[in-house]
């Protein structure tokens, strides 16, 4: 993790997810940019200093954002971080995509409330969940609750059926980081007619990859969905990172798909960390 790009909206979770990835750039040394994103009525790169008079409320709006992104600037400076602030005239998870491309970041870290129920739910979806359909870095979406951070007990959620190394070694580096807990789950749903003891069986062999890991734990839980295991975990476990793996495979096969990784990050109030394989 070199560095870490976060898109913030200024709302409370996109600040808490600012302070935790000042946190954890301090702890990997790394690079932190703050981006915040504005639609205008116009063009407004296209307008000249008296044109922008005509749009006061514009003016307004960007003046505040300038602030707030320098309170964020200074914040990690005073942490001894190297930090950048940036202001785009663009409200899509394509530019915030692209812009993460750009400045070659290897991480993303921002806030989400979810997205509403019924008819807005189709029409709008997040910007969250549409940046883990194309961005193809580690991101870490906050939610509702408190973080945790350093984390100390972080559950990785995978079938375990297929080579996963890539995305577990990423997160093995945020975990010795932190000297935390790694909680290992395969979740059988009704699809999968499995006993614990077969639930288990394929971690064992995911960790043979893994000779030197120490602190982890091997869990199997019966539910009929990903995410109700998941929910299930949660109530009788200490999380302060659920972290899955996303990919574009198609199929019955392809279990943890991108919907997948997105209903989580949507529904679970706890940080969510999505690894593209």
């Amino acid at each position: 993790m070199k560095k870490i790009l976060v898109p913030t909206d200024f709302s409370d979770n996109c600040n808490k997810a600012a302070k935790l990835a000042i946190e954890m750039a301090v702890l990997f040394n790394a690079e932190i940019h703050f981006l915040h994103q504005i639609s205008t009525v116009v063009n407004w790169t296209k307008l000249t200093k008296t044109q922008e008079q005509n749009y006061p409320d514009t003016l307004a709006k960007i003046g505040i954002a300038k602030s707030k992104l320098r309170a964020l600037d200074k914040e990690a400076e005073a942490k001894g971080l190297k930090s950048r602030t940036f202001l785009e005239f663009a409200t899509d998870e394509d530019a915030i995509v692209e812009h993460s491309h750009n400045f070659n970041h290897d991480f993303i870290i921002t806030g989400s409330k979810g997205i509403q129920n019924g008819f807005l739910k189709k029409l709008l979806g997040s910007n969250a969940q549409k940046i883990i359909r194309k961005a193809r870095v580690p991101i870490l979406v906050v939610k509702e609750d408190t973080v945790a951070f350093p984390f100390k007990d972080i559950v990785f959620v995978s079938d375990f059926k297929e080579d996963i190394s890539n995305a577990f070694i990423e997160l093995k580096s945020i975990a010795k980081k932190c000297n935390a807990k790694i909680h290992l789950l395969n979740i059988n749903t009704t699809s999968d007619f499995n006993s614990v003891e077969n639930g288990l069986q394929p971690i064992e062999e995911f960790l043979k990859h893994f000779p030197k890991l120490e602190n982890y734990a091997m869990h199997v839980y019966n539910e009929s969905t990903i995410l109700g295991g998941i929910e299930k975990f949660e109530g009788s476990n200490n999380v302060d990172l659920i972290a899955m793996y996303t990919h574009s495979r198609k199929g019955l096969a392809n279990v943890f798909s991108k919907s997948i990784a997105e209903s989580v990050t949507n529904h679970s109030k706890k940080p969510v960390m999505t690894v593209h394989i």
